[in-house]
């Protein structure tokens, strides 16, 4: 984490303004799993009104290069403190389409985590494991994850969907491929064989 030489007024501020902000609503509906989530929009306005109330203002600037997306979020304050953090992801679809559904994606899950939003995407709870990301950091560390080959083969499908890798992947709690559990393979291939058109 960036931040300025002091932050005591942003942090007055901020713990004033967590303690008002509500977390935001499901309201849109995921096409592939069929299933409420809070989207970007949804979180804007749940953020917005509270942290101009208090005197806290945002900026999120999106940059790609090599394959990796990444957003760095500014969160300021009147006084002039600031702090910032930046967060990435690689993507399997190096289009515009997948591009802007990472940077999306990104501002969403950082802008919900500066503010303490809990934005939980319900979407692949039944689908893939029945894990949220919170749940799958207190996983047994030893839990088998699947191979590489079975990796690729995610990534296949992901591609033959125009599916966002990060997105996927994080709707069952995991941050990359490579972390699936391998008892939830057949599940994930599953889900992608449907949205393939595949039975």
């Amino acid at each position: 984490m960036n931040k300025s030489e002091s932050i005591a007024s942003l942090a007055k501020a901020l713990a004033m303004a967590q303690g008002e902000v509500e977390n935001a609503s499901k309201a849109s509906i995921n096409p592939h799993f069929k299933s409420k989530y809070a989207d970007l929009a949804e979180v804007l306005n749940t953020v917005r009104p509270v942290f101009s109330a208090n005197g806290l203002s945002f900026v999120q600037m999106p940059s790609f290069a090599d394959g990796v997306v990444m957003v760095e979020t500014v969160l300021m304050h009147e006084s002039g403190e600031w702090i910032s953090e930046t967060a990435s992801s690689p993507i399997t679809k190096q289009d515009a389409q997948g591009v802007g559904s990472a940077i999306t994606y990104l501002r969403r899950y950082s802008l919900a985590a500066f503010a303490g939003v809990a934005q939980e995407d319900d979407d692949a709870n039944a689908s893939i494991g029945s894990k949220t990301p919170a749940k799958a950091a207190q996983a047994p560390l030893q839990e088998a994850v699947i191979t590489s080959e079975q990796v690729a083969t995610v990534r296949e499908y992901l591609a033959k969907t125009n599916m966002n890798e990060a997105e996927f992947v994080a709707q069952g709690g995991y941050q990359s491929a490579e972390q699936i559990y391998a008892k939830d393979y057949p599940k994930v291939m599953k889900i992608l064989k449907n949205l393939a058109g595949e039975k």
